[in-house]
């Protein structure tokens, strides 16, 4: 019998944490290509309705003893919190109508530079040099990869975008400041932010001129469509959480936060490859900018505050 020491036992405990971590960078990284399988530009509300109303059940029955606990204080911080992840969802569904995937999951990706920017702004800190180096090779690499058939006015798809990235950054400082919620379980937390979310997007389906309603949608989905939401739901919502909510209790958050960053890399990826998008030699050193920024970036926060949690 083969004897394993326990200091070659921690590596191999912490890649069993890591793998189910990049899986679900993984999955992310894909979900852009497969919104844009599923969603036209008249079915945006239609399929958010279909992708978070069928894993909300699950998320209340896995969480109702928690839920119950939940004070009017911490329901109503993380209603608003639904309200802005609403919007998020929005911005980056119709934004990924009209871009490519490979743009969206690169672009999205600055929401790691305009997080630490906008706090630094919020507690009167100024960022670093070599943060703001970062963030400068991001940007220019954003302008590069939306520049790639010439220099021309952006997509409109990847202003909805960036409008997205801002949307994550205000989520994340509301997330941080909303002091109701800051003690609140995740899982109760994640459900009731969800499901403030569904509401907005279902009483957006009932107004005239929003497109599809979600059974007209449903109706008409064929089996592609229908795998590609199962997979936005299942494994980019559910899959994606859970393994989050298991993963930080064995492995550091800094670790976990560290291999979700790849998951602009999986997205030009999984564009390029699957999608068989064209991005050109401006747009493929715009790719390489905006992982090389954003990585430079992380670091560069982590080092400057390294008791904080990426």
């Amino acid at each position: 019998m083969t004897v394993i020491s326990p200091a070659l036992d921690v590596p191999r405990r912490a890649w069993r944490a890591d793998l189910p971590v990049l899986a679900v960078a993984v999955v992310w990284g894909g979900s852009y290509l497969a919104a844009k399988g599923v969603t036209t530009a008249h079915t945006v509300v239609a399929v958010l309705v279909l992708r978070f109303a069928l894993v909300l059940p699950v998320l209340v029955v896995a969480g109702w003893g928690r839920l119950r606990a939940l004070t009017p204080a911490q329901l109503r911080g993380a209603g608003l919190l639904g309200l802005v992840l609403g919007g998020i969802f929005l911005l980056e569904t119709y934004g990924v109508v009209h871009t490519s995937a490979t743009n969206a999951g690169l672009i999205i990706s600055l929401t790691m530079i305009l997080t630490p920017l906008a706090e630094a702004a919020v507690s009167r800190r100024a960022p670093s040099g070599a943060f703001l180096a970062a963030a400068a090779l991001s940007v220019g690499g954003v302008v590069l990869l939306t520049q790639g058939a010439g220099f021309t006015a952006p997509a409109s798809g990847d202003l909805l975008i960036l409008g997205a990235a801002c949307a994550r950054t205000v989520h994340v400082l509301l997330m941080a400041r909303v002091k109701a919620v800051q003690d609140a379980d995740a899982l109760s937390l994640t459900t009731v932010q969800l499901g403030g979310a569904v509401l907005v997007f279902a009483l957006l389906a009932a107004l005239p001129g929003t497109g599809d309603s979600p059974w007209s949608a449903a109706v008409g989905f064929g089996a592609a469509q229908w795998a590609g939401l199962a997979f936005l739901s299942v494994f980019c919502t559910l899959f994606a959480f859970f393994v989050q909510m298991w993963a930080v209790r064995r492995t550091s958050p800094s670790r976990v936060s560290l291999l979700l960053g790849t998951e602009p890399l999986w997205a030009a990826l999984a564009g390029i490859a699957i999608g068989g998008e064209h991005l050109g030699p401006l747009g493929y050193a715009g790719v390489v900018l905006v992982l090389a920024g954003t990585a430079w970036g992380r670091r560069a926060v982590a080092r400057a505050h390294p008791a904080h949690t990426p």
